[in-house]
């Protein structure tokens, strides 16, 4: 028998919501899991055929971000063996490398003996990410809203919506770097106005439960949704079918290429089945919003 010494498990995220543009976030049911060990040097194993590659020492960016951490309060952290398994899969808008910071930080937390508090993790992981919705959702799970700076970071976190997901993710990866360089530099400043306008009207729909308003607000994004949508096949057609099928929105999740629908209470299974039997380039995950964000459990013991 092999003593576990604890296990972080953070959900996925997807931002932005349409018009919530790296402000806007929401943890959802796909979850990146950490088993820790001690051990005479740093390991990483995976166990999710999607992370093969992924480098097994201090080269791990999850070691990386821990050290960083460690450093900062002037420790060295002991070695560990991290099994590491991940249901979120890469570069397709689903929060992985903001899970995976969430992850490393509370690793570090952790083997310093829980010395963070909630502020400081948000702290150190938005100056990681660089904007705060998926990283702050993985962390207090729900529904958050931010503002994120060199200077300052700012997250609220709302009450958990009481509608159900769908996440539509292609067979292809889209980076987050080439889902930005189709952004434009700048916007008309009565486009701005109408899209901060909109984005306030969605928070405000949300938090009053009015579903209906809220997906139109979702679906009036001006600032990277009409840019990005080109990177999907057959989006508008999808929107229009999960639309009549029941759904209240459809936008895409964080850059994409994830489309994520939004339909009332117990129906995301049946609308999942439909939409893959229509568009077959479409795997459908249905999905809950998680409510606990970054969970850890100690004092397990398993078989080696």
């Amino acid at each position: 028998m092999e003593s576990k010494m604890f296990t972080i498990i953070v959900p996925g995220s997807s931002a932005n919501l349409g018009p919530g543009f790296d402000s806007i976030g929401l943890a959802v049911s796909k979850y990146l899991t950490l088993d820790v060990y001690p051990n005479d040097t740093w390991y990483f194993e995976s166990t999710s055929d999607m992370l093969k590659g992924v480098s097994t020492g201090k080269e791990n960016m999850m070691y990386q971000v821990a050290d960083k951490i460690a450093k900062h309060y002037g420790k060295e952290l002991s070695p560990c063996r991290v099994v590491v398994h991940s249901e979120i899969p890469l570069a397709r808008g689903l929060g992985s490398s903001a899970s995976a910071i969430i992850a490393a930080i509370e690793l570090a937390n952790q083997l310093l003996g829980d010395v963070m508090t909630v502020e400081e993790k948000l702290r150190f992981s938005c100056l990681l990410e660089g904007h705060p919705d998926n990283v702050a959702a993985s962390l207090y799970g729900g529904l958050v809203v931010g503002v994120h700076s060199e200077e300052e970071t700012f997250v609220l976190q709302a009450s958990v919506p009481s509608f159900e997901l769908i996440a539509l993710i292609p067979d292809f990866e889209l980076k987050t770097e080439e889902a930005r360089g189709v952004l434009p530099n700048e916007l008309p400043y009565a486009t701005a106005i109408r899209g901060s306008a909109v984005s306030n009207v969605l928070l405000m729909a949300l938090m009053q439960e009015n579903y209906e308003l809220a997906g139109k607000m979702m679906e009036e994004d001006v600032f990277h949704e009409p840019y990005r949508q080109t990177f999907l096949p057959y989006f508008t057609e999808i929107r229009s079918f999960v639309k009549e099928q029941g759904a209240f929105a459809m936008t895409l999740s964080g850059a994409g290429p994830t489309l994520l629908v939004f339909v009332p209470k117990g129906m995301s299974h049946e609308v999942s089945k439909k939409v893959e039997d229509t568009f077959s380039t479409y795997k459908a995950h249905p999905l809950q919003v998680d409510e606990k964000g970054v969970v850890v459990l100690k004092n397990h013991t398993v078989s080696a």
